[in-house]
């Protein structure tokens, strides 16, 4: 599950599920020139993991692709659990929040 929010310029999204939504990681995003292509905008990201977490990988991944997308800074937090999870269930959840991300970029670019 997801929610996002417009705080004046800035976006903030949260991004829970499994059987214990919580919130493992936060990931702060601002966008910029890419290093490699001036013309292309990027962003830059600093990350608070909570102790034994994992979810970086999902908070980064959404504040920086909507902060570069949107041209924005965004604040992503994010918490999905499955207990027991195979390497095959996170490579689903890292498959669907990958097209979860592309969707709400997609309803974000469509309100701006």
């Amino acid at each position: 599950m997801a929610e996002v929010r417009f705080i004046g310029e800035d976006i903030l999204v949260s991004v829970w599920g499994g059987t214990k939504p919580h919130i493992g990681s936060v990931a702060v995003a601002q966008d910029r020139p890419s290093l490699k292509d001036p013309r292309r905008t990027s962003a830059t990201s600093s990350v608070i993991n909570f102790p034994g977490h994992k979810d970086d990988i999902v908070s980064r991944m959404f504040a920086e692709r909507i902060s570069a997308a949107m041209n924005s800074c965004c604040i992503a937090t994010a918490g999905i659990h499955v207990d027991n999870a195979s390497v095959e269930d996170l490579t689903n959840i890292l498959r669907n929040c990958k097209i979860l991300c592309t969707r709400i970029l997609t309803i974000l670019k469509r309100r701006r």
